[in-house]
């Protein structure tokens, strides 16, 4: 079996895995999370969503939140080495991160998305496919000269929840076109857990014959039928070096029902079940690439304690089995 032998985990529990929760999460523990994962050793991160807070009520302490991590004195020297990013799907959201940059607590890095399901597309950012490439075509020109890196995701690469069955080609031509307009990487996703192992594989060996390097290409996995780290393993044998997950598996699609508020989100649910869908488990994920040898560069014990408190965070028992049973003991015990 062939896989590398070092990889990056960036982990985003604070904005993709609390979009999803049904209640408000303080301020001050995702703080925390953020600390901790720093802490741990992550040096990738998202924070926060810069769009409106009206439809999605999570991310209502988006500045709050970046200032007080930029201010924490448990990080402060460990952040120069540290990624930070927010979620910038339309214009207004770029402009204020642009402004925060400028104000000196913004991010280091900026999120636009496009799905290759025109559907999905539409109903994640209120545009056409062809609209949203135009106005990216302006603003992520406009980002990097104030300073951001960013980002352009590629989501429903292996289905679709609302159209079904996609193109896989059709991923590879848009990821080639988000590093034409000057975005700094690419992550692939599959959004609803659509994706498997064999179709990871044959994808990201596609990526690899198109672009040589994995190095500007970052793997997404949603787990909902249980296939993510299966997907995980199908990627790094592909030789994908770049991953990102949640503590727990939390995540998906931000809630539309939140502290007892019906709330637009991005629509009717397409899951059934809200405890049983969520990202590759964070914890799960670097204890098997620790198994297998493979360095992720974290404090693999941190992450772990962390997990355990954002069960507690969120009230509710997570999806990650390491979480209780912990890592695989290296010694005999006496």
């Amino acid at each position: 079996m062939n896989y590398p032998k070092k990889v990056i985990i960036g982990d985003i529990t604070v904005r993709d895995g609390f979009q999803h929760e049904e209640k408000f999460i303080p301020t001050e523990a995702k703080l925390w999370v953020a600390e901790q994962l720093i802490l741990a050793g992550v040096k990738h991160l998202e924070i926060t969503n810069y769009g409106n807070p009206k439809g999605m009520p999570q991310f209502k302490d988006a500045d709050p939140l970046m200032k007080s991590i930029r201010n924490s004195k448990a990080i402060q020297h460990l952040l120069p080495d540290v990624k930070l990013t927010t979620v910038t799907i339309r214009e207004k959201a770029i402009e204020r991160a642009i402004q925060a940059k400028k104000d000196g607590y913004g991010p280091d890095r900026i999120l636009l998305m496009v799905s290759t399901s025109e559907s999905h597309h539409s109903t994640n950012s209120g545009l056409s496919l062809a609209d949203y490439w135009k106005m990216a075509e302006e603003w992520v020109p406009k980002a990097r000269e104030a300073g951001l890196k960013v980002n352009g995701t590629v989501s429903t690469i292996w289905g679709c929840p609302l159209e079904g069955p996609t193109e896989m080609t059709k991923a590879i031509e848009f990821a080639k076109k988000w590093l034409d307009i000057g975005a700094t990487d690419v992550e692939h996703a599959d959004h609803d857990g659509s994706a498997s192992p064999d179709r990871v594989y044959r994808y990201y060996s596609m990526l690899l014959d198109e672009f040589g390097s994995p190095d500007k290409h970052i793997v997404h996995f949603h787990t909902t039928r249980g296939w993510g780290l299966a997907n995980v393993l199908a990627a790094l044998q592909a030789g994908m070096t770049n991953y990102e997950s949640t503590l727990g598996g939390i995540g998906g699609q931000p809630a539309n029902f939140v502290d007892g508020v019906p709330v637009s989100g991005t629509g009717k649910y397409y899951y059934k079940d809200p405890n049983i869908v969520g990202l590759v488990s964070t914890e799960d994920m670097v204890v098997m690439m620790d198994e297998m040898g493979i360095d992720t560069g974290l404090d693999i014990d941190k992450i772990l304690a962390t997990g355990n408190m954002v069960e507690r965070i969120v009230g509710r028992r997570l999806r990650s089995e390491s979480i209780k049973n912990g890592r695989i003991p290296k010694y005999m015990k006496n």
